[in-house]
């Protein structure tokens, strides 16, 4: 396997507990939390590694390849960088960061409405290959705009957000001030005195903001105008009467992301979308829910040959992401791994953590006797 990264960081454990002492608190906790009492968000990874694979040893086995096809276009791995909001708070500059290591990679990233670089710049720095996900705006002429732009940056997957109608519970959040509207506390201040490489980094790149929404915000914002600006352009909740003009206005490829239902899947069907994450957030919405490997394995055993079936949420290593594939994914997305790569090696942390996963993907398909990701649903051990 010639998958190269830092030795001294061989696990995405590793990973996190050398961001955590990196970052401030508040910053960190904002990565890591859940939602209430972080139930489901654990459930999340504990569960999807009750999933169990058959290895074959005897079988003849010609090489094992982790490159995939995703709505025509060729990846070099089954798996991507999920959107995460307000990625420049938690390492500076990581949007981009992680963009340009998923351009060299070759597999796709997924820039979200409420993170910290614009469209454009994410769509420069990958050639025009990066997705984008929108978080619904209140008003149309918002909504087209922000789509026109994304179609004008040649994203080729328009992602939508229906699992936020409402802010997580976030116990965390709310006590580090990172609530809307967040707040900078004289603890936060002194966190960040703490942590000088995450600090120096703030200053070399500037406070993060919300540049793709930067047109469309009032010059001079407080921190509690923030929280009002906010709460009254976008509504998280979706329905059929949202979903038909983006599905009229976006000739590329439209997924929707956070179906956790054979309801939502059926109608996502209905309405002409091309694929569905299966996903919860994270864990960061609905604490009393399901963990996202169960709605999956029945949404993709049923709906897998009408629409394309993706997940994220709890998945942590290439083990997972084999688990995930071998359970009916056709692709899968990450976010926190990732995050925590950058967090604890900077520039180096995206190249690091996609090199990490392939290297541990690539063991578990050899291991297997799996010669390309469409045969891991084979080694599928099934529970009775």
């Amino acid at each position: 396997m010639a998958h190269n990264f830092n030795k001294k960081y061989p696990s995405i454990d590793d990973l996190k507990d050398k961001a955590q002492k990196r970052m401030p608190r508040f910053a960190f906790e904002y990565l890591d939390g859940g939602c209430n009492e972080d139930v489901n968000l654990h459930r999340n990874t504990s569960e999807l590694r009750e999933v169990q694979l058959q290895p074959n040893y005897l079988r003849s086995h010609k090489g094992s390849s982790l490159k995939t096809s995703l709505f025509g276009i060729d990846y070099d791995a089954p798996f991507g960088i999920a959107p995460v909001g307000l990625q420049g708070l938690m390492w500076p500059n990581a949007p981009e960061i992680l963009a340009k290591a998923a351009f060299q990679h070759n597999i796709p990233f997924i820039l979200s409405t409420v993170t910290t670089s614009s469209i454009e710049r994410i769509s420069e720095l990958t050639e025009g290959k990066a997705w984008f996900q929108l978080y619904h705006p209140t008003e149309s002429a918002l909504r087209d705009d922000i789509i026109k732009r994304a179609e004008a940056a040649h994203c080729p997957v328009l992602v939508i957000l229906c699992d936020v109608p409402t802010f997580g519970f976030r116990p965390r959040d709310i006590r580090n001030g990172l609530a809307m509207p967040p707040s900078m506390s004289v603890q936060n201040i002194l966190q960040i005195l703490g942590k000088p490489t995450w600090a120096l980094n703030t200053l070399k790149y500037g406070q993060p903001s919300f540049e793709t929404l930067k047109p469309y915000m009032p010059k001079g914002l407080d921190l509690k105008q923030l929280g009002k600006f906010m709460d009254q352009t976008f509504s998280g909740r979706l329905n059929a009467e949202r979903i038909k003009p983006i599905r009229d206005m976006w000739k590329g490829k439209l997924v929707i992301k956070g179906v956790a239902s054979h309801e939502d899947a059926e109608e996502a069907i209905r309405l002409g979308l091309d694929g569905i994450i299966v996903s919860n957030h994270g864990g960061r919405q609905l604490d009393a829910g399901e963990s996202t490997i169960k709605p999956l394995e029945t949404i993709a055993e049923k709906y897998g040959d009408q629409i394309t079936v993706m997940m994220d949420s709890g998945i942590r290593s290439g083990p997972d992401i084999a688990r995930s594939l071998a359970s009916g994914a056709q692709f899968t997305f990450l976010g926190r791994s990732f995050m925590y790569g950058v967090g604890a090696l900077g520039k180096q942390g995206g190249d690091h953590t996609i090199s990490l996963l392939k290297a541990e993907l690539q063991q578990v398909m050899e291991q297997l006797c799996c010669e390309n990701v469409n045969d891991f649903p084979n080694h599928l051990i099934k529970k009775n």
